[in-house]
């Protein structure tokens, strides 16, 4: 479980911060309920959910041990690329939904490679994966820079100088 002003990545969300914890009634049946407030959000979004709820994915933040084994994986191929759009989605998204970092890292890894190797024959990414790639990406490199006391922008530019190099 965890606790008031633990730091967590949350679904779709990415990094949110644990406000409260606290009981609610909906439908006549009493829970326990995580407060969260994204840590990035302007617009003061208060998101509940139940402390019990295994359908949702929400992970402690990582270690710095571990945000680095995860930047290291960015020296390798990621996934391997799927050639039919709608099975690539459906595929990278249940990776994603799993939330297995390191699995997500090769997804992202997979989309930035296919997206610069796109770019570089003048065509564009495609729409769906352009949007998952930038969702996940934010979320991934927010929290790598979080628990390597850095940036988004210094993780971004570090990844991309490994993915270059390979």
């Amino acid at each position: 479980m965890f606790a008031i002003g633990d730091l967590i990545i949350y679904s779709g969300h990415g990094l949110c911060r644990i406000n409260d914890i606290r009981e609610r009634s909906f439908l006549g049946e009493t829970k326990m309920y995580y407060e969260l407030q994204p840590v990035e959000n302007h617009a003061q979004l208060k998101i509940s959910i139940p402390v019990d709820n295994e359908k949702v994915v929400m992970l402690e933040l990582l270690d710095e041990q571990d945000a680095n084994a995860i930047l290291e994986t960015f020296k390798r191929p990621g996934v391997e690329w799927i050639d039919n759009p709608n099975l690539r989605l459906r595929t990278y998204s249940d990776i994603v939904n799993k939330g297995d970092r390191n699995e997500i890292a090769k997804v992202v890894n997979t989309l930035i490679r296919m997206k610069n190797e796109t770019e570089f024959r003048g065509k564009k990414l495609d729409p769906r994966d352009y949007k998952l790639l930038n969702d996940v990406k934010s979320i991934l490199f927010k929290e790598l820079a979080m628990s390597l006391k850095t940036t988004f922008d210094e993780i971004n530019t570090e990844i991309m100088k490994m993915i270059k190099r390979v």
